[in-house]
Parts: C-alpha cells; sequence; structure tokens
C-alpha cells in the first residue's frame, strides 16, 4: 500500500507519517524499482496504534520506548493517568479563580489580577495554558492561502501578457494552438498550488503535525 492510501485509511497526514517513520516507530520497505514506500499490514497496525495512544496523550517518546519494550503498556497509562489528575487540578485551579472573581462582582476595569499571579505563573511554568490555540492555526491558513496566492498571480500574469499580444496586439499574435498550449501550461501549475493549498488546510486543521512535534 503506497503512502496515499495508508493516509486515507489510517486517518493521518503524510506528514504526519513521514514523522512517525524518522522518530524510528515504524520503517516501511521500499519498492526496489521506484523506491516508494510500501506499507503493509503490520505498519498499518503500528500507524492505527500511535494513532490512538497520541489521542490518549501518550508522547512520542513513551511510544518510543513501548517500541522499545523499556516500557509497558499499563505503566504508561498509569503514568497518563496520573498527567490527567495534574491537569484537573490544574483546571480545578482555573474554575476556583473564576468563581473567586465572580463572588467578588469583579469588573473588567477593577479587577485586581496581583491575587491571581502566583498562580497563574506556577501553572504557565508547568506548560499549562488556556489559551487557544486555534489562532496558530488560522495564521498557518492565512499564511498558505497568501503564498498561493502570490505564485498563482505569477502564472496568471504571465497568462495575461500572452493573451494581451494575441487578442490585443494581433501583429505579433501566435497561431492559436500555441496559444492554447501555453495556456494549458500556465494552468496545470495553478491547479498544482490549489490542490496543494487543500492539502495543507487539512493539515493545518488536523493539528497532527503540530501535535506530533511537541514530543
Amino acid at each position: 500500500m503506497l503512502i496515499n492510501e495508508v493516509e486515507t485509511v489510517v486517518g493521518l497526514s503524510k506528514k504526519s507519517i513521514r514523522y512517525y517513520e524518522e522518530e524510528g516507530l515504524l520503517n516501511p520497505k521500499r519498492n526496489i524499482n521506484n523506491d516508494y514506500r510500501i506499507y503493509n499490514e503490520d505498519d498499518l497496525h503500528k500507524l492505527k496504534l500511535i494513532k490512538f495512544l497520541r489521542e490518549l496523550g501518550v508522547s512520542i517518546n513513551d511510544i518510543k520506548r513501548l517500541n522499545n519494550n523499556t516500557l509497558s503498556l499499563e505503566d504508561c497509562l498509569k503514568e497518563r493517568l496520573q498527567a490527567i489528575d495534574r491537569e484537573k487540578d490544574n483546571y480545578l485551579k482555573i474554575q476556583n479563580m473564576c468563581n473567586d472573581i465572580i463572588s467578588h462582582h469583579d469588573t473588567y476595569s477593577n479587577i485586581d489580577t496581583n491575587k491571581y499571579v502566583i498562580d497563574m505563573n506556577i501553572l504557565n511554568k508547568e506548560g499549562f495554558t488556556m489559551r487557544n490555540l486555534n489562532t496558530n492555526h488560522n495564521k498557518k491558513i492565512l499564511e498558505a492561502c497568501l503564498s498561493s496566492f502570490i505564485f498563482s498571480l505569477m502564472f496568471i500574469f504571465l497568462a495575461f501578457i500572452i493573451t494581451y499580444f494575441e487578442f490585443i496586439n494581433p501583429e505579433d499574435a501566435m497561431p492559436i494552438l500555441i496559444y492554447i498550449f501555453f495556456m494549458i501550461i500556465l494552468l496545470v501549475p495553478i491547479i498544482g498550488i490549489i490542490i496543494n493549498l487543500i492539502r495543507r488546510i487539512k493539515e493545518i486543521k488536523g493539528g497532527e503535525e503540530d501535535e506530533a512535534s511537541k514530543y
């Protein structure tokens, strides 16, 4: 099975699959004729397992230890449960802050944030945040759209120049078949840019690339 098929079956992006390969979590065979990766059932099973564990919040480092038999699944999940308990405590601290603010009838203009600075700093040092990280995704999508638009604009400009001399300036016009040939050549990269943009947006929204790179 090729990576395009694996991407659909497993529900992981190509970048995530290759990332897991780079981390040594799987090693698919190569086609001797074209050097393409060939994924077998064991590879699919391992990718599904990796995806499942990542959705449970298990880190890449722990999955490596599982893969190398230096960590049992039971111990791994016990560690994860301990981490979840810590996360619960952190959410409880945030909940208590919110309730305290409400009980004191604080307003946007008079709230005394100094009362909460120490607790909030402790949470931040532990890597806990309530900030919405979707903003980073929106920024990445905007950057991808902008770069795709700029590259597309270059080909559109070339098409405009060729069309100008073809129809506005008949004296310098080329045979119609040659004109159509040039238009097709310019259209192909634009279609490719659009397809790549759609794939990139799916990867960003999926968040798997970002999640994988955290660990």
